[in-house]
């Protein structure tokens, strides 16, 4: 289960990315980059749940940016495995922004 503050909790499929999940179930998120640890604005505050551990891509973007805090993490590169809940924090919305080409799975 995914719980997405602001918005709903849904059932997500066990190894989707977390940002087609959001996406999927209508939670405004963005994703410039198309899901490819470039560009960070797929960024969620993790504020439950395990999400993962930070792999190589993420982490070279996360040293790059100086994202230090262990719960801020990229949606795009975490695989849906456990229950989480999670706080978007960029939005096409509130950028005033196309979204961004959809992820690939």
């Amino acid at each position: 289960m995914i719980h997405a503050e602001g918005y709903h909790s849904f059932e997500a499929e066990n190894g989707k990315k977390l940002v087609l999940a959001l996406e999927d179930n209508g939670v405004d998120i963005l994703h410039r980059c198309g899901g490819n640890a470039r560009c960070t604005t797929c960024m969620c505050e993790i504020t439950e749940g395990d999400a993962g551990p930070i792999g190589e891509a993420e982490a070279a973007i996360r040293a790059k940016k100086g994202i230090t805090a262990e719960n801020l993490r990229l949606s795009c590169q975490i695989r849906v495995a456990n229950d989480l809940k999670v706080k978007p924090l960029r939005t096409a919305t509130s950028e005033q922004m196309d979204p961004g080409k959809r992820p690939e799975e």
